[in-house]
Parts: C-alpha cells; structure tokens; sequence
C-alpha cells in the first residue's frame, strides 16, 4: 500500500537513530463501503508508539478514535471495511498485508485489545478460567494445567482476590469493575508488545476508573509496555498519557507531549475541548457538529464550527502539520501556523476565563504520574 503522506511532521520524519517505533502508523485511511459514497472514518492518519509509552487519542464521539485502533489488526467488519492506504508496522514489520491467519498471530501475541464494554466482551456461557486459558493456548504451547495455573497469576496480577477459587465463575458472577479487571488480564495474557485501550473506563464509576487507571500504569511499567489509549476524556489524558493526539473527523488536528498540549493548545478544536472542561465555562459544549464522513468539506474539517476560521481554511486539502513554538514533537493541522502567517491569531485568542484551574498537577510533572 502507498504511504505517502502529505502532512508528515517532525515525528514522523525517519532520524539515524537506531531504535525504531513499537508501532508506526503512517497516513493511514479506513473506509466503510456504503450504497452512494465511502465513509471516510479514518482519512490520513499519522502516529506513533515508543516501548514503554502511552500515547492517548482523544476526541468527540465520531472522530475515528476507535476506528483508527481498530484498524491496527483490522478488527473492523470486513466488507464493508477496508484499508485503501497506508502503512501500520509492529516492531519494523508492515502487517497491513498479512493474511486474517497471519494476522491472528498478531492479535493476542504482539497487540492485544481491551474494551469499552466489559459485560459484552467476555462470553457469558463460559467461565473466566477458560476465556483466560483459551486465550493463552491460541499463542503458546502449554498444557491445560499450565494454562491454568498462568491464569491464577494473571488474575492474582490484575488485583482478583482468591484468584485460584474464582477461575470457575462465569462472568454474571463478578462486578463491573472486576470483569473489566478481567479483560485486562486475557490482554496481558501473551505478554503484547502493545496494549490497546478503548475506552476502557468508560462503563465504571469514577472510583474504579481511577484503579483501572493505576492498574494499567503499574502493569505498563512492569512489562515496559506500549500503549495506546482511547478516550474522550481530556482528565484521564493528563492522569495517564505521555503523548496525546487530538482526533476529528478522520483527521490528526494536533498532537504533542501532554505537557506542551494542555499548556499550550495550538488547534482551535484543542482549546475548545479544553474549553469544556469542568469550571472552564465551555457548559455547552462545542457549538455545530461533525461534517458528513461520506463528503468531507475542503480544507480543514473544522472550520465550519471554528471561531478563526478564514477562506484559506476551507480550500484545498487539510492544512499540513506545523511545529508549534520550539518543542520538536509539538505540531497542529492548522493554516494560521504556516509560514508566514500570524499564529498568534489563536494562541492569544479565547484564554481561560478568570478563576479557571490551572493544569493538573500532572502536566507540572510532565503529564504522567
């Protein structure tokens, strides 16, 4: 497949250094095949995930977070899905060709995903013990009785008491929280490369959200392990990630360390995110809505509901990525950062109302615990 991109930024440059990527993902586009005209949910995505790292996703609901991670082992339905252009590579290896066998490989043994919903990932027909022990036996050669006794450690791992007497419970059994609890020992099972998180939190109260959270950091830095987080929630952005990439309408609109987003938001749609967190005045949320996936409008996606729009905004293709300030890995989508022009149109513009919060104490720290 092409991976020519048209807005590559600094990141994504190659460098002479000799490590490389866990994942590189480079102008990525997934299309849904309709009876008129193709959904473009994804439409030229560029990112990447170091070992170790969690970069995080985040934007309105329809912006192509979850179709984005989903694409990474194609766990879209398919037709009507499918991968017209780009490039994903696990460890150096292009896997946009594999064949579903090699590619189930991949799932579970390099990549493994947990989701939104814990009570319709797990099957409730069989019990926890040999959800755990199928998936162990798909990726590796063990025995029954060692898959169960590896599945007594991942349980014990993930924070399950009396995880031995609780392998022959089925999944009506445990909480919420538990079962999400769960979901993330079945991912960790294989020990992946990289974990992909979609929403995960979402379902769960604020208190288990923020164990789930802790969980997934300890475990992250015991197996140094990628991830890549999906979410809409700017506060869990600040309490987990190292980078973030703020997603709309199939596009990349900026992306950055933490730090360097939240303290200085480059995108209109950044700062009007931002702008919604609570105690920021933004109560109403965004005003307008997002253009129609099937005829994107020209130019950049966002103009119709921004605020410093101008006509260079709705020409030709969506602006490029440009550098934001001096930080390297600090780039926006936005045509007001193009050389020459005056990119203190939106940083000066829409600051935080009077007794707004200052940044978390997170960012102060780099923007990860």
């Amino acid at each position: 497949m092409s991976t020519r991109d048209d807005t590559t930024d600094v990141r994504d440059v190659p460098t002479e250094r000799d490590d490389q990527p866990l994942l590189k993902i480079s102008n990525l586009h997934t299309y849904f095949r309709t009876d008129s005209e193709d959904v473009r949910a994804v439409d030229g995505v560029s990112l990447t995930v170091d070992p170790g790292e969690t970069v995080a996703i985040v934007g309105e609901s329809g912006s192509g977070k979850t179709v984005a991670s989903e694409a990474i082992t194609r766990l879209f339905k398919s037709p009507p899905g499918y991968i017209p252009e780009g490039s994903i590579e696990i460890n150096g290896r292009e896997i946009t060709d594999l064949s579903d066998e090699e590619l189930r490989r991949v799932r579970g043994g390099e990549v493994s995903h947990v989701f939104q919903n814990p009570q319709g990932a797990l099957n409730p027909v069989y019990t926890i013990g040999w959800q755990i022990r199928e998936a162990l036996q798909l990726h590796a050669d063990v025995s029954k009785s060692e898959a169960r006794e590896r599945a007594v450690e991942l349980l014990t791992q993930v924070g399950i008491p009396e995880a031995s007497s609780r392998l022959d419970d089925y999944p009506h059994e445990f909480s919420g929280g538990m079962k999400q609890r769960v979901l993330i020992a079945i991912a960790l099972a294989c020990e992946p490369d990289l974990l992909i998180a979609d929403e995960p939190t979402t379902a769960l109260d604020v208190t288990i959200q923020a164990q789930i959270l802790e969980l997934l950091a300890e475990l992250q830095e015991q197996r140094d392990m990628g991830m890549l987080f999906i979410t809409h929630d700017l506060g869990v952005v600040a309490e987990i990630a190292d980078r973030v990439a703020v997603m709309y309408a199939g596009k990349i609109m900026e992306k950055g360390s933490v730090e360097d987003v939240f303290e200085t938001p480059a995108h209109p749609y950044t700062r009007a995110l931002l702008d919604c967190l609570p105690g920021r005045g933004g109560i109403g949320g965004i005003p307008g809505e997002l253009p129609d996936p099937r005829s994107p409008p020209p130019g950049c996606r966002f103009a119709d509901r921004c605020r410093h729009a101008i006509d260079a905004c709705r020409t030709g293709d969506q602006p490029g990525m440009h550098r934001v300030g001096d930080a390297p890995d600090h780039t926006t989508s936005c045509v007001h950062f193009e050389p020459g022009r005056d990119s203190s149109t939106v940083l000066d513009a829409g600051s935080e109302p009077a007794g707004s919060p200052s940044p978390p104490d997170d960012l102060e720290r780099g923007g990860r615990r």
